[in-house]
Order: C-alpha cells, then structure tokens, then sequence
C-alpha cells in the first residue's frame, strides 16, 4: 500500500509522516532536504536554479516511487510525484523564472516518468492558509527558507488547491490543518487516523 502526503510548504508534510508510520508501522519515505545540493543557491537565485532543482526533485522522487513499488512494503511518502509538475514547476514558468525552452523539456521528461508510475492508494492533502504556513517556517528556522516571499506561497497555495479540485488519480482525504492541531493534540490526529482507516478500509 502507497500512501502520500501532499502540502504546500510549512503544512506539516514530513511531521504528519513520521506520526502516521509510527502508528500504522508503515515504511516513511522522506522528501531529501538536507542532502539537496540546489536548495540553498535556488533561494537565493531562483532563475538560475529552477530547472536544476526541479529535475533533482523529479529524479529523487521518481527514484522513490520505483522503490515503494519494487519493495512491497506498506509506505507512506512525503510529498508526491504530482505536486513538482503541477505546481512548483508551472509556477517557476509562470512567475518567468524558468525559460519555455526549460519547461517543455521538464514536462517532457515529468511526463515519461510518469507512464511507468502508479498513483498513490490514497492522497493525503493538508490545507493551510499562509499566515499558518508562515507561522510553521518560522518555527523550524530553516536558513534557506527565510526568503520565500508571502506572494510565492500564495501562488503556490492557489496551483495546490486547482490541483486538488481535479484530483482524480484515487482516493483523496483533505485535512484543513489550520482547524486541526496533530502536533500537539492526540485528539486530532487520533480523527485523521480514524478518517484513513475510513478511507482505506471502508469504515463508516
């Protein structure tokens, strides 16, 4: 089983991963931020990195969905396949940070991968509005992300929820995480695991 955790950036992606592999004993896979060798120069220098760094997440990613496949493991991933083409890719174009010429041979490429991958068993969606979004980067005070602007999150939030309302790949949970505190209240995440096992088991 292949279960994905999709969000736009603060959401709450990597922490809600780790809580739900802890409790259904699924296999976390985790998206590679410390080891991402554009991260930091793309921050401060988004044109000149925006298709290096996409085609690294394109790769780790692809590389990621081969193995869940392959290892026939119950897996929780964070952050899909889905969300570089539809959403980061398309807004780095859209915003001019990224030429025609980058783009098209990126969706060329997102494209092919894409035919030899299945979508996931079910899509876990968090919602945030940006003042949340906000509060979390500040808190986890990574030094690359200090200047992302309140303009590239609200374009970033805007692709994420279009992206959402045509989701049609399978199963899909949205989770407003604005409303619900998994972090600190057991209670909460104790809803969104009742609201999987609905999900995946048929449990009303």
């Amino acid at each position: 089983m292949h279960i994905a955790v999709a969000g736009n950036i603060g959401a709450g992606k990597t922490t809600l991963t780790g809580l739900l592999s802890k409790h259904f004993k699924w296999e976390p896979h985790y998206e590679d931020v410390v080891d991402n060798p554009y991260l930091d120069d793309f921050y401060h220098q988004m044109e000149r990195w925006s298709f290096n760094l996409q085609v690294y997440f394109l790769n780790t990613r692809f590389s990621q969905v081969m193995q869940i496949r392959q290892s026939g493991k119950n897996t929780i991933q964070d952050r899909t396949i889905y969300e570089d083409s539809h959403i980061f890719a398309p807004n780095l174009h859209a915003m001019g940070l990224m030429t025609n010429r980058d783009y098209n041979n990126y969706k060329t490429l997102f494209d092919m991968m894409e035919s030899f991958v299945g979508p996931p068993d079910l899509l876990i969606y968090l919602r945030s509005s940006i003042p949340n979004l906000v509060k979390q980067i500040h808190k986890r005070g990574r030094d690359y992300e200090n200047t992302i602007s309140i303009e590239y999150l609200s374009r970033l939030n805007e692709r994420y929820e279009a992206w959402i309302q045509n989701y049609d790949k399978g199963k899909l949970l949205i989770i407003d995480v604005d409303k619900n505190n998994f972090v600190d209240n057991p209670e909460d995440l104790g809803e969104i695991i009742n609201r999987i096992n609905a999900e995946l088991n048929g449990l009303f």
